[in-house]
């Protein structure tokens, strides 16, 4: 396990990575309680608990839905002086993270064309990805296991056959691509995938044996993944993105440039979506964006990793082709 831990692992590129002087060493026994999936209060977000704020974003018709969308969020658990390896799922600012930031800003592009399931985990703190070798790995197979955990229940408890969309973020789709291994690579639930989009880490091409990337905006049951920089910025470990698939996330084909007519929106904090607000350039393993046009825009000027913006800088581009790739799922079908 610890092999492949270290081959399909992606590390988070967040701004926040500082001092990990002061973190002792993971201990089992500190780890926080495993959660019950069985019950509906270790869920963030379930088709019959959505807020109001959510609402707002989802189809009006919600039981008329034939597809469901799992999905995992990104690192919340950055502070530095959180020394924890694992945060409680019951931990209310975590919660709040995840409700009013990730299931808003990143999940919500799905809810338009599928039922949302969102579970809570145990997930390991931001440090984990550079401190693999001291109680990262340990901190990372803790929190999968709760997302692996969630997966079952929701097959058995809710799933009934339906067709399926995976959704993840950065620790989420570290998380996501074991998902893909564990289910659907060469597995009969492949049948059910609609997509899998496996956003913000490295995915090679090669991963899985019948899984495979795709490149027509209405192709199904493969993934697609990105990552987003500014336009003309290299990361120093650029090396360790070539070669990963990096999908067009507006045209969804092989295109490699596109232009800001072609932007179909990206969903800001104050929840209003701006269209043409962006153009982008493929390169290899990597998304350059150009500075979104909205408001503000002169403070984003200065920041060239936009792996905090990949999936709600493309929103609407996300929403139009989820729906267009479920219609042809489901009309196959």
């Amino acid at each position: 396990m610890r092999k492949i831990l270290f081959l399909l692992i992606s590390l988070c590129f967040l701004a926040s990575c500082k001092s990990t002087t002061r973190i002792q060493n993971f201990q089992p026994s500190n780890t926080p309680e495993v959660p019950n999936y069985d019950e509906e209060e270790n869920w963030a977000v379930l088709p019959h608990t959505y807020s109001d704020d959510l609402k707002a974003f989802s189809a009006k018709d919600m039981e008329g839905l034939k597809a469901d969308v799992f999905y995992v969020y990104p690192t919340l658990n950055t502070a530095d002086e959180d020394l924890r390896w694992n945060v409680p799922i019951d931990d209310a600012v975590q919660q709040q993270k995840v409700l009013q930031k990730a299931v808003l800003f990143q999940a919500s592009a799905f809810t338009n064309a599928a039922q949302l399931y969102v579970p809570y985990y145990r997930q390991a703190h931001l440090r984990s990805y550079k401190m693999l070798d001291k109680g990262g790995e340990q901190a990372l197979l803790v929190a999968y296991s709760d997302v692996k955990k969630a997966f079952e229940t929701y097959l058995k408890k809710y799933n009934t056959g339906r067709p399926i969309l995976l959704a993840s973020h950065s620790q989420g789709s570290t998380h996501t691509k074991f998902l893909l291994r564990d289910f659907f690579d060469n597995k009969p639930l492949q049948k059910q995938l609609i997509a899998a989009y496996v956003v913000g880490t490295v995915i090679k091409p090669d991963l899985y044996q019948s899984l495979h990337p795709m490149t027509k905006p209405n192709e199904t049951g493969g993934y697609v993944g990105w990552n987003t920089f500014k336009k003309g910025y290299f990361p120093k470990n650029k090396n360790f993105y070539k070669g990963s698939v990096t999908t067009n996330p507006i045209t969804w084909n092989d295109e490699k440039t596109t232009v800001f007519n072609q932007h179909k929106g990206f969903l800001y904090s104050n929840k209003k979506v701006y269209s043409k607000a962006l153009k982008i350039e493929v390169t290899d393993g990597l998304i350059w964006s150009t500075n979104p046009k909205f408001p503000m825009r002169f403070f984003m000027s200065f920041l060239k990793n936009y792996h905090v913006g990949d999936l709600n800088l493309f929103w609407q581009d996300i929403r139009e082709n989820v729906a267009l790739r479920t219609h042809t799922f489901l009309e196959a079908h």
